[in-house]
């Protein structure tokens, strides 16, 4: 036997095995759990974005795909943030995704932008910030997740930290590869249309009973949903850039320098200094030393809190 007649006599032998097992379902019961899915998100996770944040969300049934994990994965492309997460007693390890589109326009309106104001973002990879602020997004979908299943034991989904699928390491051989289902809904706001996904192995979602979650009681969640993201933005690291104006000098002297040779600064007084972060200019300071150090001393803000938290984001 070839090898490629080995490879496929194998792949057929797992699929064949995952059926009889109840391990792999065919396309019609796989549709149903998805639409079941995405009637319960689209009851109650617009309920739940709208209670916390005032803002308007659409959510759409897009279909349900079957494959092996890595591939359902893989197919999504890139421009989306991942979550891996688990939950006991339903499946041990499940995939949540949601475009970037979304989570950047979310953050915007959270931030104070102006939905007149607003286009649609550009599809890329989310910032660290971006990502941190992401987690709340996720704890949403998880829990509507966790609302609908049948998992006893009231037990909470547990949730590793965000990335960008273009960061998720490759994958090695079959390990965690099982056959699973890609559940996708496009999830719209204002002009922001994006998709999210759940992703979960096939024996695990085929076991699974979909009921409406009961509604519940939101009172001041906005406030907390607000006060969550501005200190979730307040904890994330930013890299930081001083700029020093040195004194200018012409091309001819510029092209003959040398290694030793010394450029003084344009300031004679205190040497004024810039601080900057993503290119968005924060402090003026003055540039000095503390022992061995050289250091920057704060001497004025150039933007306010809010317009600079806006910026860090992207």
């Amino acid at each position: 036997m070839s090898q490629q007649s080995a490879h496929n006599a194998q792949t057929m032998d797992r699929t064949v095995v995952a059926k009889l097992t109840g391990n792999l379902g065919d396309q019609a019961a796989l549709a149903r759990f998805g639409a079941a899915f995405a009637q319960v998100y689209a009851e109650f996770l617009p309920d739940i974005i709208k209670s916390e944040t005032g803002l308007d969300i659409n959510i759409a049934y897009s279909g349900c795909q079957s494959g092996r994990m890595n591939d359902l994965i893989a197919g999504l492309g890139g421009n989306h943030a991942l979550v891996n997460g688990s939950l006991r007693n339903w499946a041990p390890k499940f995939i949540l995704g949601c475009g970037s589109g979304f989570i950047m326009t979310m953050m915007e309106h959270m931030l104070g932008a102006r939905p007149e104001d607003m286009e649609v973002a550009a599809a890329r990879p989310l910032s660290v910030i971006e990502l941190d602020l992401s987690v709340m997004v996720f704890e949403k979908i998880a829990n509507v997740l966790r609302s609908a299943v049948n998992a006893s034991g009231g037990f909470e989904p547990y949730l590793d930290p965000p990335y960008n699928i273009e960061d998720r390491p490759a994958a090695v051989g079959d390990d965690g590869n099982d056959f699973a289902a890609a559940i996708v809904m496009t999830i719209s706001l204002g002009k922001s249309l994006s998709q999210i996904v759940i992703i979960v192995p096939q024996r695990d979602l085929l076991r699974t009973v979909v009921s409406a979650p009961r509604a519940k009681n939101t009172t001041a969640a906005s406030q907390a949903w607000s006060e969550q993201l501005s200190e979730q933005v307040r904890r994330s690291q930013v890299m930081l850039e001083a700029r020093i104006r040195l004194e200018s000098l012409t091309l001819d002297t510029i092209s003959k320098l040398a290694v030793g040779d010394v450029i003084p600064f344009m300031d004679t007084g205190d040497v004024r200094v810039e601080v900057s972060a993503n290119s968005k200019d924060l402090y003026i300071c003055e540039f000095g030393r503390s022992g061995e150090n050289y250091t920057v001393r704060v001497k004025d803000n150039v933007n306010s809190d809010d317009e600079l938290l806006r910026h860090l984001m992207n």
